[in-house]
């Protein structure tokens, strides 16, 4: 998977280029939004069937649990983390939220991770074509861009997604 940017290059900011760095090298992200307003990135899975009430509750208190306890061995306390869940139709859209002021590239690892093991097969995605290096490239991406939007003064909502091999960016 790649991308390509059309316009002009000057004009490619920061937070858009997290948003397209989080989706080339995570394909579990379905969408990604950033709400500059109060520093949220919103990250959606989207789970294949409906997931029961009891398997929600689990997800949701070993995630909350998992990000606890990294940012506390990383002495960090968050501002916000939520997770919230739509069905829709035969599917079930997962929203995690996190500040960008706490949140680093090896929590969204985490998180990914996290997702993963738990909704196994189940979990919607999309090929990654990507090599080890590449991979390894885009984390640093990701980490230099998340540290460049914690002190910008973006004012666009963005909204991200995936589709066959295309990443889209839309201001909201």
């Amino acid at each position: 998977m790649g991308f390509r940017y059309k316009g002009k290059k000057g004009n490619l900011t920061d937070s858009v280029g997290l948003l397209i760095s989080i989706l080339v090298r995570y394909p579990e992200v379905a969408t990604i939004n950033f709400d500059p307003e109060n520093q949220l990135l919103k990250f959606t899975f989207i789970y294949s069937q409906v997931l029961q009430n009891k398997e929600l509750k689990s997800l949701k208190q070993k995630m909350m649990d998992s990000i606890e306890v990294y940012n506390f061995l990383e002495g960090k306390e968050t501002r916000v983390v939520s997770l919230e869940h739509n069905v829709c139709d035969h599917l079930t859209m997962i929203e995690i939220q996190r500040d960008v002021d706490t949140l680093v590239q090896e929590e969204i690892t985490l998180i990914v991770g996290l997702f993963r093991q738990f909704l196994n097969n189940n979990l919607v995605t999309e090929e990654n074509e990507l090599i080890e290096e590449d991979l390894l490239v885009q984390e640093e991406i990701i980490e230099h861009m998340l540290e460049s939007i914690k002190s910008s003064t973006q004012d666009k909502f963005l909204f991200a997604f995936r589709e066959e091999g295309r990443v889209f960016v839309f201001n909201k």
